[in-house]
C-alpha cells in the first residue's frame, strides 16, 4: 500500500467519522429535548431519586425545586451542587436565577396601579410616557397601548443583542430604556399578533417607576416581596456564598454573573422557598394568611390573552399578562419559563386544581430542563383527574376555505424571519372530520372541531387538549390568517399567527430550496473529490476547477455562518460572541460579503470562460451552481442578511 493510497483513506475515514459523530450529536440532542417519556412516580423519594438521576445523566450540577398546593409547600429543596469549585450543595435557601418568571412582577405592579386609579391598561404609552422612543406607523389609529407591553403585542422585535450584551450593575431602568430604541419599531398592528419581545415589559416596568417615583425593585419588594414573603429574593448580584454558580451545558464550565441590561424582565434571584411563597400567592389568588394582598380578580385577567385576534374572537389559550397557558398531558397550565446565561427555569400552576410547581437548574442544558419539567409534571398529576375535554363537532364547510399553504407571520426576532418563514412553510388541509396541519418540516399534527372555527390539538398516542388552541380568522372578509397556540410541545407552532399564501408561491419557495439545498450538497460532494484528487497527486481539468471555484467559496462562506451560529446557540454564547463585535460576529460579517461577492464573481467567471475551453457538463453544472447561488444571494440581500452585523 503506498502512502498516497494510506493518506485517501485515511481522510475519508476521518471524514466519514466527523459526519457520522455529528450526525449521532444532532440526532441525540434532537430525541433528548424532544422526545422523553417521563416515568411516572408517586411519592417525594421517587421523585428526589429520579431528579438525581436526570442531574447525573445530563452532567447538569444542581438544581432549586418547590411544588406547593393550596395548603401550602409540599416539598421545598436544592439537589446538588451550588458550586463545584468549592464543593458547595444547593438547598431550599439558594439562590437560583430564574429569568422570565420576574416578568409576573411587572404585571401585579401594573395592575395594582389601574386598582390605584393611576393608569389603565388601555392607556397609550405616549400617553403616559412620551418621552419613550419607539416607532409605530399606526399609532394615530393603533396606538400602543400598555396591555400591549405586557401580552406581548405591541409588534416589536425582540431585543437586539447588543442590548442583551451590556453588563452594567450600575445603570438604571430609565438609562437603559434610553440605550438603544432600535427593536421598538411595530412591524404591524398592535393588538393583533403576538410575538415575544422583552423590550415591551421593559417599558411597562419604567411606567411604574415613573408612576410610583420609586425605584422599580424597591417597589416590588415593599409591594410585594414582603407581604408574599419572598424574604431573600433580589434583582441585583447576591452574595457569593447564598447563590449558585452558573455553568454551560457541559455541567463545568462557569459563566460569569449577567447583570441584564433590563433587570425587572429577567434578572430576578430566588430560592425555593422564595418561589414557594410565590406560587402559594397565585394558587390563593392573592391572600396570604388569611390577608388578600391583591383582590383576586388580578389573577383571572393575568391568566387571560385579551389582545391578539384570536383573544379577541375567545381563544382562551394565549400569553396574558407576563403569564402563559400551556396544555399538556390533558391539562391547562399557567405560568412562565426562564431562560439566562447559565440557568434556565420554569414556574407552572394549575389554578383549579390548586397545585403548582417552580424549578431551575443552573445550567443552560435544554436536554435535562425538559426532562426534568416532564417528570415534575408526571408527579404532581399523577392522582389527578384530567381536565373535561370539550367534545367535537363536525367541521364545518368553512375549513375547507383555510385549507392550503401558510406562513409564519409574527416573527420574535425579525432579523431572521426570511428564513422563519421558509422553514416555516406549513400545510393545512381537511381529511374527513379532522384539520391535519403539516410544517414543512415536522410530523403532521392532528386537530378536531369544537366549532366552526375553533379546533384542539389531538395527538396521536397522548391526552388529547382539554381547550382550543388554534383558530381560523376571518379579517375584512379575508379568510387569511390561523392563529395557534400549542405550547413547548412543538417550539414552531407557539402562539403563533399563520398567514396564507397561493399555492403556486408555496410550491416554487420550495423547489427552489430544495434546488438549493442540492446544489450546495453537489458542491460539497465535488470539493471532497477535488481533495482526493489532490492528494492523489492527479492532474485534473484545472479550467474545470476555475469555473468551480468561486462557487466553492460561496459555499464554505455559508457553511462558516451556519457552523458560527450553531457554535453560539447557547444563550450566553450567543450574547457574548455576537452582541459585541468580535471575531464571531465580524466573521459573520465578512462570510455574508464573500458569499454575496462569490456569487457575483461565479456568474462573471462564467460568461468569461469560453464553452469549448472545459467539459460540457461541468460547464453546466457550474450554471446550476451560479443559479442557486444568486437565488440565495437575492433572497438575503431582501431580507438585509448580507452584511449582517449582529453587534448594532
Amino acid at each position: 500500500m503506498n502512502i498516497n493510497t494510506k493518506k485517501i483513506r485515511s481522510f475519508i475515514i476521518i471524514i466519514i467519522s466527523i459526519i457520522l459523530l455529528s450526525l449521532f450529536e444532532i440526532r441525540k440532542n434532537y430525541l433528548l429535548s424532544h422526545a422523553y417519556q417521563a416515568i411516572i412516580v408517586k411519592s417525594l423519594t421517587g421523585l428526589e431519586s429520579q431528579l438525581e438521576n436526570i442531574l447525573k445523566e445530563t452532567h447538569v450540577p444542581g438544581i432549586s425545586i418547590a411544588i406547593v398546593n393550596r395548603s401550602g409547600p409540599i416539598w421545598t429543596a436544592g439537589l446538588g451542587k451550588a458550586d463545584l469549585a468549592n464543593n458547595r450543595s444547593a438547598n431550599a435557601e439558594t439562590l437560583f436565577r430564574i429569568g422570565s418568571i420576574s416578568k409576573g412582577f411587572i404585571s401585579l405592579a401594573i395592575l395594582s396601579l389601574v386598582q390605584e386609579g393611576k393608569l389603565s391598561l388601555e392607556d397609550p404609552v405616549h400617553k403616559v410616557a412620551p418621552e419613550v422612543v419607539f416607532q409605530n406607523k399606526w399609532e394615530a389609529t393603533n396606538p400602543i397601548r400598555i396591555v400591549h407591553l405586557l401580552e406581548n403585542t405591541t409588534g416589536w422585535d425582540d431585543m437586539h443583542l447588543r442590548e442583551f450584551a451590556i453588563n452594567n450593575p450600575t445603570i438604571s431602568l430609565a438609562q437603559a430604556i434610553n440605550y438603544d430604541p432600535s427593536s421598538r419599531v411595530s412591524r404591524w398592528h398592535p393588538g393583533t399578533r403576538m410575538a415575544y419581545s422583552n423590550s415591551g415589559p421593559a417599558v411597562a416596568a419604567y411606567i411604574v417607576e415613573k408612576i410610583t417615583g420609586k425605584n422599580f425593585e424597591q417597589y416590588i419588594s415593599e409591594k410585594f416581596f414582603q407581604p408574599i414573603g419572598m424574604l431573600t429574593a433580589t434583582y441585583k448580584q447576591p452574595l457569593p456564598e447564598i447563590t449558585t454558580m452558573l455553568y454551560h451545558t457541559d455541567g463545568k464550565t462557569v459563566y460569569p454573573y449577567w447583570n441584564l441590561l433590563y433587570r425587572p424582565i429577567g434578572a430576578l434571584n430566588a430560592s425555593a422557598r422564595d418561589m414557594a411563597s410565590y406560587l402559594l400567592f397565585y394558587l390563593n389568588r392573592g391572600k396570604v394568611h388569611d390577608k388578600q394582598i391583591i383582590p383576586a380578580s388580578f389573577f383571572d385577567r393575568i391568566e387571560t390573552a385579551t389582545s391578539t385576534w384570536a383573544a379577541q374572537e375567545g381563544l382562551p389559550i394565549g400569553y396574558g399578562l407576563g403569564n402563559y397557558a400551556t396544555v399538556r398531558d390533558g391539562f391547562v397550565y399557567h405560568g412562565h419559563d426562564g431562560n439566562i446565561p447559565g440557568a434556565l427555569s420554569a414556574m407552572q400552576y394549575l389554578p383549579h386544581e390548586g397545585i403548582g410547581y417552580f424549578f431551575s437548574i443552573n445550567s443552560n442544558n435544554r436536554a435535562a430542563f425538559n426532562k426534568i419539567d416532564a417528570t415534575i409534571r408526571a408527579y404532581i398529576t399523577c392522582n389527578l383527574q384530567k381536565q373535561s375535554v370539550e367534545p367535537a363537532t363536525n367541521i364545518s364547510e368553512k375549513a375547507d376555505a383555510y385549507s392550503g399553504w401558510y406562513e409564519p407571520n409574527s416573527p420574535r426576532v425579525n432579523v431572521f424571519y426570511g428564513l422563519e418563514r421558509l422553514f416555516g412553510l406549513t400545510h393545512i388541509n381537511v381529511q374527513e372530520n379532522n384539520l391535519i396541519m403539516t410544517p414543512l418540516f415536522e410530523k403532521n399534527s392532528l386537530f378536531v372541531p369544537v366549532s366552526d372555527t375553533e379546533f384542539r390539538y389531538a395527538p396521536a398516542n397522548e391526552s388529547p387538549d382539554p381547550v382550543p388552541t388554534l383558530k381560523f380568522l376571518n379579517k375584512n372578509g379575508e379568510r387569511q390568517f390561523i392563529q395557534i397556540s400549542l405550547g413547548l410541545r412543538n417550539p414552531a407552532l407557539l402562539h403563533i399567527t399563520l398567514k396564507h399564501i397561493p399555492t403556486w408561491l408555496a410550491i416554487l419557495e420550495i423547489i427552489s430550496l430544495a434546488f438549493i439545498v442540492l446544489m450546495y450538497l453537489s458542491m460539497l460532494v465535488y470539493v471532497f473529490y477535488w481533495i482526493l484528487l489532490k492528494l492523489r497527486k492527479k492532474s485534473h481539468y484545472g479550467k474545470d476547477n476555475n469555473l468551480l471555484l468561486w462557487p466553492a467559496i460561496g459555499v464554505l462562506s455559508l457553511i462558516t455562518i451556519f457552523t458560527i451560529c450553531a457554535a453560539s446557540s447557547e444563550v450566553g454564547i450567543a450574547i457574548e460572541r455576537l452582541g459585541n463585535l468580535s471575531i464571531w460576529s465580524f466573521s459573520i460579517f465578512s462570510a455574508t460579503i464573500v458569499f454575496a461577492y462569490a456569487s457575483i464573481a461565479s456568474a462573471i467567471t462564467i460568461l468569461i470562460t469560453p464553452k469549448n475551453s472545459v467539459r460540457y457538463s461541468m460547464y453546466i453544472f457550474s450554471i446550476m451552481i451560479t443559479m442557486g447561488l444568486a437565488i440565495s444571494t437575492l433572497y438575503l440581500a431582501y431580507w438585509s442578511l448580507i452584511g449582517l452585523r449582529t453587534w448594532i
